[in-house]
Parts: structure tokens; C-alpha cells; sequence
């Protein structure tokens, strides 16, 4: 027997054959698994590291997207977006990423939202990426496109692309060995993760925007940013319409 869930402070207890009908119950009431609760960790597809188009052909072919269709992006692409902007590229010692950064020391983060049917096998939430896992961790499940655009001056066009990536800055981690100056090199480092993103969704046959405009407490608020976490960037993704 083991013991189950309370009921009036007592546990009610369950033979191993009632769990396994409970669990049997609940596998054909809810096919697609139980949502993943906040705090959850997401695997992520191991990132491709060949292509097939040229550097210089995504740079010549990168635009500011403002237009999406209604259509999901696939979890192999969000991966490959979030590893091209922060990504490990050289484990060992100090984990190398994707995008350059002042000391190795890589003030950022970045955080996803995603919509209802905006990625295939990924639920509708806020997203934290973990580039030491290269994976996902659930910050909130519900689609705040809307709220996101809102709180970035009402920019509604915001809310089509079915993802979004925020670019977000912790300053002491770099300012406790630069002071000050340190804060730079976070902005300069977000613009090469910003780039690095652009020129991969190119490839990946995406558009992504780029927005600057927004209440930064209210943004940060949406993201569950903690108070030492400033927004600097957001960069709706989707394919351009």
C-alpha cells in the first residue's frame, strides 16, 4: 500500500493496482499528458551547426519583419534561435557562447514568450533559456502576447508573430569586475545576440522584428523578471507574411 493524496488530514492509501488504474484513468482522459507547471525544465533539440544558407546571404537578405503569418514555429527552430543567440559553443572551463561578451562573463538572459499554437509540443507561457542545458524553464503558462505588446506602447503588431525573445540584462554580474563601464559592454553584447538571432532566423527561413519602446516595469513585470533584471531588447519571431 502506499499513501495517497489528504482527505480531512488523513492520507488515503492506495494499492499499487489502484495507481495504476488512476494513472490508466488519467492517460485516456488527458492523451497529451499533464501541462507542464511552472518551473518545469524543456528539453530542446540539439542545435544544428550546418546550414544551408551562406553568412553573407543571410546578411544581405536580413530584414525588420512587422508582418507574420498565423502559423506555429517548430521546436527544432526555437532552439536553433535561442542557441545562435546564447547558446554553448566550447564546453570546458569558462562555456564559450554564440555572442561575445566582456570578460566571459555574460550578463544576459533570454526569455521567451510563446503563444497558443506558437510552437509545436511547447504549451503557451513564458520561457527562461538555460544554455548550460540547453533547454527551457517555465516561468508562467498563459499567452501574454498581448499584454507584451500593450506594455510596448501598444505596438499590437507585436502580438501576431507567435513568439517572441526578450533580451534581458542582469548589470552586476559584469559591473562587479568593469563598474560602470560594465553596463556598455552588456548593451553591446545584446546587440550581437540581437544579430546573431536576425541572421539565423534568415536561415531558418523566419523573420524576426526588433522593439525598443516598452514600460520597462511592465515588462518586466510580465517576464517575472527579478529586480536585479532590466529588458533591453524584444524581437517578435514568425514567418514573415
Amino acid at each position: 500500500m502506499a499513501a495517497g493524496p489528504f482527505l480531512g488530514g488523513q492520507a488515503i492509501a492506495f494499492s499499487n493496482s489502484s495507481w495504476a488504474a488512476l494513472l490508466l484513468v488519467g492517460a485516456l482522459l488527458f492523451p497529451g499528458g499533464t501541462s507542464r507547471g511552472e518551473g518545469a525544465e524543456v528539453s530542446l533539440p540539439t542545435p544544428s551547426e550546418e546550414g544551408h544558407l551562406t553568412v553573407e546571404r543571410a546578411i544581405k537578405e536580413r530584414r525588420t519583419i512587422r508582418r507574420f503569418q498565423d502559423r506555429p514555429l517548430e521546436l527544432r527552430q526555437l532552439a536553433q534561435l535561442l542557441w545562435a543567440g546564447q547558446g554553448i559553443t566550447e564546453k570546458g572551463g569558462l562555456h564559450r557562447r554564440a555572442a561575445p561578451s566582456g570578460g566571459a562573463l555574460y550578463p544576459l538572459d533570454l526569455y521567451v514568450v510563446v503563444g497558443d499554437r506558437g510552437v509545436r509540443d511547447l504549451e503557451a507561457g513564458i520561457y527562461r533559456y538555460v544554455p548550460e542545458r540547453h533547454s527551457l524553464t517555465k516561468v508562467s503558462g498563459r499567452d501574454l502576447r498581448q499584454a507584451i505588446a500593450r506594455a510596448s506602447l501598444g505596438q499590437m503588431w507585436m502580438a501576431e508573430a507567435p513568439v517572441t525573445l526578450a533580451i534581458v540584462a542582469e548589470y552586476q554580474r559584469i559591473t562587479r569586475k568593469y563598474g560602470e563601464r560594465g553596463r556598455r559592454y552588456a548593451l553591446v553584447e545584446a546587440g550581437h545576440v540581437g544579430q546573431n538571432i536576425f541572421l539565423q532566423a534568415e536561415a531558418l527561413g523566419l523573420g524576426v522584428g526588433i522593439v525598443g519602446a516598452f514600460d520597462d516595469g511592465e515588462i518586466g513585470s510580465l517576464l517575472q523578471c527579478s529586480p536585479r533584471q532590466d529588458p533591453i531588447s524584444l524581437l517578435p519571431v514568425g514567418y514573415k507574411r
